[in-house]
């Protein structure tokens, strides 16, 4: 069996890769920059070569491929065209089983990053390639530079109110893509994805607290207010925007998982918020 990963140089392909390989698998890693995993072949991947906008290098890339997974771009605004690529080349590749990262509750979810997940799973609906849906929460690295300047300033701001987010590192949900990818019995399953620990701003902020030794308090402003201080921390304002956004989502519950699907797929429980800071900050 061979499988397959778009998308592998960038933080989670490339966790996935790495769980295939410690699995014992030789995966393909499909990447725009072969030079970028040079040391994932040198472990035993094979590099193939192609972008979401290159149908036949995608072919080509697919070729002999069983199983995929389609790990999601970040070109906002072209990606349902992008993804869509790939489902086309997997079916002309007649490959076995297509598992997708996509986000919780993706088709009633109203967060901004949930629309181009969504209209991905309405091509997916529609495809003749068997899927998967692997909808991912909220990584805990995403608030790595967020907790940076808490644990510098005490004060950790964010726009989720008293939302809770069921966030997990990114090893994670890699592990659990890796599993899905070399086991049987996942076809036509959606998998909402989550830690096992669900928190709040002022949870995170407790677990900063915790980790760094230093006093950090919650400090909840308005999703407008939020935008502007990711702003002026130097993100492009459409990202800024798009995870204010998100955090509005958070305090909508749109981002809180309560399957257990996560664990049930690692055989163990998710990694520990704190255990995960204490890395991210370490």
């Amino acid at each position: 069996m061979t499988v397959a990963v778009t998308g592998a140089s960038g933080q989670l392909g490339r966790l996935v890769v790495e769980a295939l390989l410690t699995a014992g698998e030789r995966p393909v890693a499909i990447v725009r920059d072969p030079a970028k995993v040079a040391d994932l072949a040198e472990r035993g991947a094979q590099v193939r070569q192609a972008s979401y906008d290159d149908p036949a290098a995608l072919d080509a890339a697919l070729a002999g491929v069983d199983r995929v997974l389609l790990i999601s771009g970040n070109e906002f605004g072209a990606r349902v065209a992008q993804h869509a690529n790939v489902i086309r080349a997997a079916e002309r590749a007649g490959v076995q089983l297509l598992a997708y990262t996509s986000i919780p509750v993706a088709p009633d979810n109203q967060m901004i990053l949930a629309r181009e997940h969504r209209g991905t799973e309405e091509v997916l609906a529609t495809a003749t390639v068997p899927t998967v849906l692997l909808r991912n929460s909220w990584y805990w690295e995403n608030y790595a530079a967020g907790a940076a300047h808490a644990a510098q300033t005490g004060v950790l701001a964010g726009a989720s109110g008293d939302g809770k987010v069921s966030g997990a590192p990114r090893a994670d949900y890699a592990k659990a893509a890796a599993v899905v990818l070399t086991t049987d019995g996942h076809e036509g399953r959606v998998y909402e994805l989550g830690g096992d620990t669900a928190l709040t701003g002022a949870d995170i902020a407790a677990v900063i607290t915790e980790v760094t030794g230093t006093p950090v308090r919650y400090e909840n402003v308005a999703e407008a207010d939020y935008a502007a201080v990711l702003g002026q921390a130097g993100l492009p304002e459409p990202v800024a925007a798009a995870l204010a956004d998100a955090d509005a989502g958070i305090a909508d519950g749109l981002l809180e998982v309560r399957t257990g699907d996560l664990a049930k797929l690692l055989g163990r429980p998710v990694t520990p918020p704190a255990e995960v800071f204490r890395a991210i900050l370490g």
